[in-house]
């Protein structure tokens, strides 16, 4: 049997009352007008555009993916009914076992129903949105994986970096500094090489998370997206560049980055909800070969005011590696971390503990907002007490409310790790980077046992009431 693929995820979804279709959207103003108010509700359907004015009927686009919960279980093979921290569990869990499969080579796949070269590329025949109103062009990759090799080791990395159209046979990427793509474009254009890179516009949406999170350097996105599926990614070489893409993508092309080669990029619709990152010159790629299945599915992943596409399926990433790390640096009693999606799953993130000595909330705070899944754009660490749930976060904002002292439960760290897509990083700061807050909204540890009783009903009485009332009781209350 073929590895599952979009097609699959698809069917999957819209058995579980998770799909949207709408027809007729034309696609410079309307699609993303449309995801934008579909965005501002998690829990949401994804949406999926056909009979798109201009090109052939079936040639779609499908976008607010990965904005719910259960969208994100099926697509990593897990319960649809699943909590956001039981999703967190399950990250934990994947991170710390690292499952893997090798991809396996194959001699061709459904991508390769449509190929075209040279002169006559045109990515243009995609139905590409213009994401946000005042983007500035049409972005073909969003939710995306962009492909490359390490010229010295031969690792194959794969990552989701924005892609603009620029023409039929040229696009832009966009990566930031210290990003793994980054790093290996560099390193061919030190030797005076041009980069070779393949571009994935459509997949399995597990596929695509891996590509937006932090997997190690040196490691195989490849092999930890087989661990996730349970089985090898089919992939196949693109033909000038012998880089690997999944056999059953909906569209992809291939080409070269040349050292100088640049053009004006952006803007776009970030992930923080501004347009931080302004318009600059970016690498182009020039584009030699491309290709996609009969009937096209363009996948996107749009960033915006959050939540958005990213912040959630990030965030739950995010969160299980800010905890396994927490749990690596030596900080015990840990009960839970999320990272709120109105912060981009980066700016905020909560830590529960189950204090057992004095410091102990500020040294989850201090290691949560520096240790590598947490560092990167952080700017609010809040730890908390075991009652408190994380994910609550009119919990959180109470315990921060009733239980910090702002005279000594609060600290600023300068000089961290962050983006030129953080709005507070301003223009003329080349070196990008910010202070954050470390808040102990926990409370004194001194007075933990004496400190005022909390004005709720306990766990057994709770479960007493809902064992006897459920009939009666709200629902989710």
């Amino acid at each position: 049997m073929p590895n599952k693929d979009l097609r699959d995820w698809i069917a999957e979804i819209e058995a579980a009352g998770q799909l949207k279709v709408i027809k007729g959207a034309e696609p410079k103003e309307e699609i993303g007008g449309i995801l934008d108010i579909y965005q501002r509700k998690m829990g949401n359907p994804a949406v999926m555009f056909d009979e798109v004015p201009g090109f052939p009927k079936g040639h779609r686009v499908l976008a607010n993916i990965l904005t719910s919960v259960p969208r994100i279980n099926i697509a990593l093979g897990l319960p649809p009914q699943g909590s956001e921290m039981d999703l967190i569990r399950w990250w934990r869990g994947y991170m710390k076992d690292a499952p893997s499969h090798k991809p396996r080579e194959v001699n061709g796949g459904p991508l390769l129903d449509n190929v075209a070269e040279g002169k006559a590329v045109d990515i243009g025949k995609i139905p590409t949105p213009v994401w946000h109103e005042h983007d500035g062009g049409a972005f073909i990759g969003t939710a995306c994986m962009v492909v490359m090799k390490d010229p010295d080791t031969g690792w194959v990395n794969y990552g989701a970096y924005r892609i603009q159209s620029q023409g039929p046979d040229v696009a832009t990427v966009m990566m930031s500094p210290g990003k793994h793509g980054r790093i290996i474009m560099t390193r061919y254009h030190e030797r005076k090489e041009p980069c070779p890179v393949a571009v994935v516009a459509g997949m399995h949406p597990a596929l695509f998370m891996l590509a937006g999170l932090e997997i190690p350097y040196g490691k195989s996105e490849y092999e930890a997206a087989g661990g996730i599926l349970g089985e090898p990614v089919e992939v196949f070489n693109m033909p000038k560049t012998g880089l690997p893409v999944p056999a059953n993508a909906e569209i992809a092309f291939e080409g070269f980055i040349h050292p100088g080669d640049m053009i004006q990029e952006g803007p776009l619709g970030e992930w923080t909800g501004y347009y931080a990152g302004g318009s600059r010159p970016e690498p182009a790629i020039r584009i030699a070969t491309f290709m996609h299945r009969d009937d096209p599915i363009l996948l996107g992943a749009i960033p915006a005011v959050p939540p958005n596409d990213n912040t959630f399926y990030l965030g739950a990433y995010r969160c299980g590696a800010v905890w396994n790390q927490l749990e690596a640096a030596g900080v015990p009693e840990v009960r839970g971390v999320w990272a709120h999606e109105a912060g981009g799953s980066r700016f905020w993130l909560t830590v529960s503990i189950k204090q057992l000595y004095g410091g102990h909330a500020k040294q989850a705070g201090f290691v949560a907002s520096q240790c590598h899944a947490g560092a990167y754009s952080n700017r609010w660490t809040v730890v908390v007490d075991d009652d408190i749930d994380p994910t609550n976060i009119n919990d959180v904002i109470w315990a921060m409310c009733t239980r910090c002292d702002p005279r000594e439960d609060v600290d600023i760290v300068r000089g961290c790790w962050s983006t030129h897509l953080d709005p507070m990083c301003y223009d003329g700061d080349s070196d990008r980077r910010n202070a954050r807050v470390v808040i102990d909204a926990c409370k004194p540890f001194a007075r933990r046992d004496s400190f005022p009783a909390v004005a709720r009903s306990s766990r057994e009485l709770d479960a007493r009431i809902r064992t006897k009332w459920a009939r009666d009781l709200p629902e989710g209350g």
